[in-house]
């Protein structure tokens, strides 16, 4: 049966339950190279690979210097990526099977050098097929994707983070209706990918209302939310959950995402993430607007 919004959030207040009950008693077992899990920022279109005119130099080259050193973050050469990108959605969680997937060129008015980038990554079907069964054990339906390609959400940041392109990467969509509660549950069924050698990606943005782009207000809304934002992704795993899943009763949360698909990711790293406490991985800034990035484990 395919899971729901109420089932979802009871999920989220009996894993906290569970997890306040039990700390005392049970460690966190896992691997000694257990993958860590990522919530980063994909920056704005082709960028950084093509002149995009806006943002401070030193703002882009510190982001940039970020995503590069993702790579350094598990203690052994992961397996496969999996990547939970903003820019793709479905009716149920899809996920990509092209072994060799192609290029999705998901923006546009670029220029054309903009239509030409490469990320040549290999899939992986396997964990694709991993991710399904996962996903269904905990009440999920799900498809698969034969065709689709890598949107700029992971080609974007990947080709920073692995220029080579050399690990097997597979996206996995996000569920229409963007309910978070559902999206943490998605993340905490595909927990064991960790243990497993797979490095579990969010790309997003924690800021994303581009009218903000123009607006000297936004400023303030940036700085009032991702200091919510901040707080409440690196608090005790017990409550962490709860707070994402009502992230839109934050104080300037509707002003920084009108539309939460580039929040989202973050709900799937947080509950992937388990009994890892989170840090904020990166804080920074574009045209002055804050966002942040964020690691568990």
């Amino acid at each position: 049966m395919p899971i729901t919004r109420r089932a979802a959030l009871a999920t989220v207040a009996a894993v906290a339950a569970c997890r306040t009950e039990k700390k005392e008693q049970s460690p966190v077992s896992s691997s000694p190279n257990r993958m860590p899990v990522v919530f980063l920022p994909h920056g704005g279109g082709p960028w950084p690979f093509v002149e995009m005119g806006f943002g401070k130099k030193e703002e882009l080259d510190a982001l940039a210097a970020y995503l590069r050193s993702v790579k350094s973050l598990p203690k052994a050469p992961p397996k496969a990526l999996l990547v939970v990108s903003a820019h793709w959605e479905e009716a149920v969680p899809t996920v990509m099977t092209n072994e060799k997937p192609p290029m999705l060129y998901d923006y546009y008015g670029f220029p054309p050098e903009s239509y030409t980038i490469q990320w040549p990554a290999p899939g992986h079907r396997g964990v694709a097929a991993r991710v399904r069964e996962l996903l269904g054990a905990a009440g999920f339906a799900t498809a698969e994707d034969p065709n689709r390609g890598f949107d700029h959400g992971t080609f974007v940041p990947l080709k920073l983070t692995y220029p080579d392109a050399d690990v097997p990467t597979v996206q996995l969509s996000l569920k229409k209706g963007l309910d978070p509660a559902e999206h943490l549950a998605m993340g905490r069924a595909l927990a064991p990918l960790r243990d497993e050698g797979v490095f579990i990606v969010g790309s997003g943005m924690s800021y994303h209302n581009m009218r903000g782009f123009n607006d000297p207000r936004a400023v303030v809304h940036s700085e009032t939310f991702d200091a919510w934002l901040r707080e409440a992704a690196t608090l005790s795993p017990e409550a962490r959950d709860a707070k994402l899943a009502e992230w839109a009763k934050a104080p300037a949360g509707r002003l920084c995402h009108p539309r939460e698909e580039h929040l989202l990711p973050l709900m799937v790293i947080a509950g992937a993430a388990g009994a890892d406490k989170g840090s904020v991985a990166y804080n920074g800034t574009i045209t002055g607007l804050r966002f942040s990035a964020y690691q568990y484990g």
